[in-house]
């Protein structure tokens, strides 16, 4: 009893011009579309008719065309009965004992489904009558995320918490069909002309995952920013969909199980914005000056800084200019030697007590050197 492999691989039109009577994928199904029932085919370009099953319904003789990139799953009064992941033609018969009822399909899903068809398989033979659902097997598109307000979390490189405002889509996958039929999908969806479509705004089921995606942002930006190997900058982010992809899909498994309860798993993301809060801002613009004056350019930007301290102080003069002298000499320690000009002579002052009681003031304040201190006081005294 089950399904029995007619063709395997690409199915065209020549398949469908053998067969009078068979069920197939309905036209026009948007892309986002991910279960639906097998729609009978028996008048489709004159190729026959089915007189013997109701509609939607495949009967003992029933043929079945899978195109790539969907799974077939048979179901009587809601408990499923059979599961074909390669595409190609079947035939349903009922009395057939060497027939199967389930294929691996070699890779295209995933092993866990055999795991999933022993816990759920129908107990007993199943009966004469069996409803076709496709189950696409495609990452499904434009799946959107937004956050109204900041989301917080942890970032290793800033060493503080940041905050930003974030808005984009991720593709899912169904990895498991039969966990994801059985688990999560509501029984008003498995019937004749209902599409479950997770973009749909009027689906209660795809509104909670939304839901379970937001909540799983900031945990996902956590693990993305605080992972070594990206470098914990969080600037690579939208530059990474399928890093940040896994980030978002590890949170949401830890989070809701959806994986290990329902059989989905987010593939892939694409980060449209990030808009950071203020204090964050801030940050990144300190950050992004720390990186400027990193390495060889930081050395010349420093070395270029200095040289042009110690020509304005030669040009400022006296004390000042002598200020500017010292603070040079200890910044240019560890860069080599550079030759400093010596400061021009000061002004005579009206007051020399009072002009050497200035210079021991900032001598006391580390301002100027004793060297400094001493010459000028020779000079103001005339020694």
């Amino acid at each position: 009893m089950g399904l029995v492999q007619a063709v395997v691989g690409s199915v065209s039109g020549t398949l469908a011009d053998q067969w009078k009577d068979f069920y197939t994928v309905p036209d026009g199904l948007p892309a986002t579309a991910a279960l639906f029932a097998a729609l009978p085919r028996g008048t489709n370009a004159g190729r026959g008719s089915n007189t013997h099953g109701s509609s939607y319904i495949i009967t003992n003789g029933s043929k079945i065309v899978v195109p790539e990139g969907y799974g077939l799953l048979l179901m009587q009064d809601g408990k499923i009965t059979g599961f074909a992941a390669e595409p190609g033609g079947y035939e349903w018969r009922s009395d057939d004992v060497n027939s199967q009822s389930i294929f691996a399909g070699d890779g295209i899903v995933s092993p866990l489904i055999k795991q999933s068809w022993e816990r759920f398989k129908f107990g007993g033979q199943p009966g004469s009558q069996q409803a076709a659902f496709f189950v696409s097997l495609k990452e499904l598109p434009d799946n959107r995320f937004g956050t109204q307000s900041e989301i917080y979390w942890d970032d290793a490189f800033l060493n503080t918490q940041v905050g930003a405002v974030t808005r984009g889509s991720y593709t899912l996958k169904i990895i498991d069909p039969i966990l994801f039929v059985k688990n999560f999908v509501p029984a008003s969806y498995l019937q004749p002309g209902v599409v479950f479509d997770f973009t749909d705004i009027d689906n209660a089921a795809a509104a909670q995952l939304f839901n379970e995606v937001l909540g799983s942002l900031a945990p996902a930006f956590s693990l993305y920013s605080n992972d070594p190997a990206k470098g914990n900058r969080i600037t690579k982010l939208q530059q990474d969909s399928v890093g940040f992809a896994q980030s978002l899909s590890a949170a949401v498994e830890n989070a809701y199980q959806w994986k290990s309860d329902r059989g989905l798993a987010i593939v892939k993301t694409a980060i449209v914005s990030i808009e950071y809060d203020e204090n964050t801002r801030e940050l990144l613009k300190t950050v992004q000056r720390a990186d400027a004056l990193a390495g060889a350019r930081g050395n010349s930007n420093l070395q270029a800084s200095v040289a042009q301290g110690i020509q304005s102080a030669g040009e400022n003069g006296g004390a000042a200019g002598l200020v500017g002298v010292g603070m040079a000499s200890g910044m240019l320690g560890g860069i080599g030697n550079i030759q400093q000009p010596v400061a021009p002579a000061a002004p005579a002052a009206d007051d020399p007590v009072a002009k050497l009681k200035k210079a021991k003031e900032m001598l006391d304040l580390g301002l100027i050197t004793q060297a400094d201190y001493d010459a000028l006081k020779a000079k103001t005294l005339g020694l």
